[in-house]
């Protein structure tokens, strides 16, 4: 992988952890902050800003808004996904409704998928 950390993409990192958006709060504050599993915010992986990232996992998860479904987003996800498989990150998108509406389903979703990749580096 490029270089973990990016110079040029530390103070975006920063910022966007300073303004996170609602739904990354509420995972961070109220599950992923506290998990057992050690997780970071906007991690800089190579030329990409991951939203949650657990190294120990090898995890990477994504929380789409609505502008992730148009077509030209869904192609650079696309790409951005393919770049950290490459490096045998395993990543996760969940919908910022999801968040919303079924906070406890996508808690034990991440909980599950961090356990199988767990098992597996095992």
């Amino acid at each position: 992988m490029q270089s973990k950390h990016n110079k040029q993409l530390i103070p975006l990192a920063k910022q966007l952890r300073k303004e996170m958006t609602k739904e990354e709060r509420h995972l961070w504050y109220d599950f992923l902050r506290t998990y057992p599993v050690r997780f970071s915010r906007q991690k800089v992986l190579g030329k990409y800003i991951a939203d949650f990232y657990s190294a120990e996992a090898k995890l990477v998860i994504e929380l789409d808004g609505s502008q992730h479904y148009a077509d030209t987003n869904l192609i650079k996800d696309t790409e951005r996904t393919a770049f950290l498989e490459e490096y045998g990150l395993k990543v996760i998108r969940i919908p910022n409704n999801e968040v919303v509406n079924n906070f406890r389903g996508v808690c034990e979703y991440i909980d599950a998928v961090v356990k199988q990749s767990l098992s597996q580096l095992r």
